[in-house]
């Protein structure tokens, strides 16, 4: 058989994203994106560290609208990250593989994530009394 014969793996542009490809994207992404963020922390460290300037600079960043939204973001993936770690340690065990059962698990983690952002978002709004 040669290689003209071989029948041709479908490319993106013809292949439907299905759930499970969808979001395993999505979690290496949200790993990119958590290691970015990480970037954010030491920097935001290292300011409060070196004085009262230098971090009064970085309070400025991580509190201007773009900032706080960079952060949501974060909160966003470390919160999806860690849910879909979860559904991925019960397919390590074996678990879940039945198809209606990982479209549920994956729409889980997705609504799990945003359930959880969004409480860590007025948890921490309501600790600093910014929601009375």
């Amino acid at each position: 058989m040669s290689n003209q014969d071989r029948p041709l793996s479908p490319h993106l542009q013809v292949y439907r994203p299905q759930i499970t490809s969808v979001l395993s994207i999505a979690h290496r992404a949200t790993g990119v994106v958590l290691a970015a963020g990480l970037l954010f922390l030491l920097w935001w460290l290292a300011a409060a560290a070196s004085g009262p300037d230098a971090f009064e600079t970085a309070r400025a960043a991580a509190g201007s609208f773009l900032g706080r939204l960079l952060l949501f973001g974060w909160t966003f993936a470390l919160f999806y990250h860690l849910c879909n770690g979860i559904r991925h340690l019960f397919w390590d065990m074996g678990w879940g593989f039945e198809l209606g059962t990982v479209s549920l698990t994956g729409w889980l983690a997705v609504g799990s994530a945003a359930l959880l952002t969004v409480l860590a978002w007025v948890l921490a709004y309501a600790s600093m009394g910014a929601l009375r």
